[in-house]
């Protein structure tokens, strides 16, 4: 069994890798750490635990004095800055859920986190993990590993991941409007702000209302910018919704004037083709379109496109759930990939039908 430790297990991603190991049938969660709960009994701190495992939470300093094969850091940005080190230093691979290395140029995550990046060669060498548009990245990762050489994956935020599948298909085939604006507005559950809480997500200011966050300032611009390959060109609003976990997003994409797309089933071909042979990625019929509940608590993303012949843009959508295609899920499909295994290890299949 692959020996598996979690930085930061008692926050929303956190304890989502511990659901999703404590069935992996490949790997074994031996350690979990939150400095604030060590001593804590997982099923006593989160009671669907009960009767499924009996792990105590630890501190980082504990878990780091293990011998482990791979560590999910499910921290804060600029946490895994001094974090990551560490964890490759001791022979782990490190997957790695926050921002700290998924931006390639330093001087961009500087700019948009406000702090200086200080391990720029890990920087260098960190798998972009988004397994369906970045297969080279684990890849590479993967021989890194089997090298013995460090190994750092950086997987993709819950916002880029929903956006990014939903417009990739027609961003690198080349058909996007020279210099247009892509604009994508996305919805969120409250877990993707995180366990502490504040006066936007507490139940008085979040339930039966939604509201718009971080317009023109969000930092998941950037990192949209760089998987799409449109710098200085995306307009990213997103939304608070009364929702515990899910994520939809919906770009509206300006098409070049020589696009071979001239109506829905255009674009939904090649939106077929192209997640051709992707586990996780589902492309609906025309008419149908993506609901979160649909993909809760799963690594799936169901996405679907329109043609606005008016306008001559397509409108794509994409939901996933933000704690598993856009956090944990997407975080063990990564390391199930660097490990050689099959990407669906542990993952479930099949979202609560209600």
């Amino acid at each position: 069994m692959i020996q598996a430790g979690i930085l930061g297990a008692a926050g929303f991603a956190g304890i989502q890798l511990a659901h999703i190991l404590s069935q992996h049938p490949d790997m074994e969660l031996v350690a979990a750490a939150s400095d604030s709960l060590a001593g804590t009994l997982l099923k006593d701190a989160y009671p669907a635990f009960t009767g499924v495992s009996g792990l105590e939470f630890c501190t980082s300093e504990e878990l780091e004095a293990q011998s482990l094969d791979v560590v999910f850091l499910a921290v804060p940005h600029t946490a895994s800055l001094e974090q990551t080190p560490r964890v490759v230093g001791a022979g782990a691979v490190a997957v790695d859920l926050s921002a700290d290395f998924r931006l390639r140029d330093a001087s961009v995550y500087e700019t948009w986190y406000g702090t200086p990046h200080t391990q720029p060669d890990l920087l260098a060498d960190a798998a972009f993990g988004l397994p369906e548009l970045f297969p080279q990245d684990l890849e590479r990762a993967r021989g890194r590993h089997e090298r013995h050489l460090p190994c750092v994956v950086a997987c993709a935020g819950c916002y880029p991941t929903a956006t990014s599948l939903a417009a990739a298909p027609l961003a690198r085939a080349g058909l996007l409007r020279e210099g247009a604006p892509v604009v994508a507005d996305a919805v969120s559950g409250v877990t993707g702000a995180g366990k502490t809480p504040s006066a936007r997500t507490h139940f008085c200011s979040a339930n039966e209302s939604v509201e718009a966050y971080g317009v023109t300032t969000h930092r998941h611009t950037p990192e949209i910018e760089q998987i799409l390959q449109v710098s200085g060109r995306l307009v990213f609003t997103p939304h608070l919704a009364p929702l515990n976990r899910g994520l939809l997003s919906t770009v509206t994409i300006p098409l070049a004037e020589d696009a071979p797309i001239a109506c829905t089933e255009d674009a939904q071909g090649l939106y077929r083709e192209f997640y051709e042979g992707c586990t996780f990625v589902e492309v609906l019929k025309p008419g149908a379109q993506p609901k979160t509940a649909s993909v809760a608590g799963t690594n799936r993303a169901q996405v679907a496109v329109a043609y606005d012949e008016r306008t001559r843009c397509v409108v794509a959508t994409g939901a996933i759930d933000n704690l598993g295609k856009g956090a944990a899920g997407q975080a063990v499909q990564c390391a199930n990939l660097v490990f050689g295994l099959d990407e669906a290890a542990g993952l479930e299949a099949a979202a609560l039908p209600v």
